[in-house]
């Protein structure tokens, strides 16, 4: 499977910040041809490559006042291994965190699951929160968590993810988010999906269902949105003024979203 993704963004920053993108490819993935390009002002910009938990690569640099166009392309050849599993993950993953709040929704997770466990619970869940939610661009705000979600009805592929992550979590079930470029995606952007852990694997679980869970490349893996965010600026105010992200594959898969898929 060969997959081609990038993204391009411009943004303009009012006065000194640090900033972090994750926008690469994360580690473990082959890629025939990788490019980043960070260019402030006109000048380039050589960032410190960070690796985060399970194989996130975060690029980090300070700007001054001014323009910064950010330019990332890659070329996926192939799968990559299953991903691997430590006890920490299974702690950690089973926690309610900012935006997964499972805790909260305990009551509401046993009410609707009692019983499933397996491939039977993902595809219970994945149905509920996609009967339970409108897909609606811009209908929730970046401090919304998944109890919020809920309440509304609405949101974007995060806030399915977290309340898709929140049920798994209060019925112990590991879970977790993943950021990912998603070809076959419509509208496409960068896209965010759950990720399980059932049967001694973890697999895909996108209630969205806007594009086959079988081409997905990931970018960053964590808690929650928190840990995943594509930029995080600290010191200066940033205007993000445009984003374009591409994913296509040389074969689109089908998806039937009734089986078990892994992210690859």
């Amino acid at each position: 499977m060969k997959r081609t993704v990038s993204a391009h963004l411009e943004c303009d920053i009012d006065a000194p910040a640090n900033l972090v993108f994750s926008i690469a490819i994360a580690a473990g993935l082959s890629a025939s041809t990788e490019t980043v390009e960070y260019v402030f002002n006109g000048h380039p910009i050589t960032p410190v490559e960070i690796g985060d938990v399970h194989g996130t690569r975060l690029h980090e640099f300070n700007v001054g006042k001014g323009t910064l166009v950010a330019d990332y392309w890659a070329v996926v050849d192939g799968n990559a291994a299953p991903a691997d599993v430590t006890k920490n993950d299974l702690i950690t993953y089973l926690r309610p965190s900012r935006y997964c709040e499972s805790d909260i929704l305990l009551p509401t997770a046993r009410s609707e699951f009692a019983g499933l466990e397996g491939r039977m619970l993902l595809d219970s869940v994945s149905s509920w929160v996609g009967d339970k939610l409108s897909y609606v661009p811009g209908s929730s705000l970046p401090t919304d968590g998944a109890v919020r979600t809920l309440l509304s009805r609405q949101g974007v592929c995060r806030d399915y993810a977290h309340l898709v992550v929140a049920l798994l979590r209060a019925l112990d079930v590991p879970a977790r988010l993943v950021s990912v470029y998603a070809p076959g995606l419509d509208p496409m952007d960068f896209h965010a999906v759950a990720e399980a852990y059932v049967n001694d694997e973890w697999y895909v679980v996108d209630a969205t269902a806007l594009a086959p869970r079988q081409s997905l490349v990931r970018i960053a893996t964590g808690r929650d949105a928190a840990d995943t965010a594509f930029l995080s600026n600290h010191g200066g105010w940033l205007a993000l003024n445009k984003l374009e992200v591409t994913a296509t594959v040389d074969a689109l898969p089908r998806d039937d979203t009734r089986e078990l898929a892994q992210l690859h």
